[in-house]
């Protein structure tokens, strides 16, 4: 079993930066990807950014591209989005997930990861 936790949601302005935290606890050796996911009131959960555990793999939704980073820091069992120029079309319940099945790239489905956390909230006020 893997347990998930996000951390560094909150309240900012366009233009503003936030930076989330994933801490995963666990069996985390098993983890191949991480990612990041999103949800808006409304909308289905998307893809916003993955890597690989092991290596320098990482992938970007095009909207996030040149303002988001993803990271991660092994030692602490951790991966992180630095999120930067936020917009209010960032607003949304940001979700940490994991992945154990080998795969090319971080995958975009929902579906295909394996643990999830409990959602930390992004707002961006105008």
């Amino acid at each position: 079993q893997v347990q998930l936790v996000e951390s560094g949601g909150g309240l900012v302005q366009a233009g503003g930066s936030l930076r989330l935290s994933c801490a995963a606890s666990g069996h985390t050796f098993s983890a191949y990807h991480m990612a990041w996911f999103r949800q808006a009131p409304g909308k289905e959960r998307a893809f916003v950014a993955g890597l690989r555990w092991i290596g320098s793999l990482t992938r970007l939704e095009d909207s996030v591209k040149g303002r988001f980073t993803i990271s991660r820091d092994n030692a602490k069992n951790t991966v992180y989005l630095e999120m930067n120029d936020l917009k209010p079309e960032d607003t949304a319940v940001y979700y940490c997930a994991l992945d154990r099945t080998s795969r090319p790239l971080p995958s975009l489905r929902t579906g295909d990861y394996d643990y999830w956390g409990q959602g930390t909230q992004v707002t961006v006020s105008s």
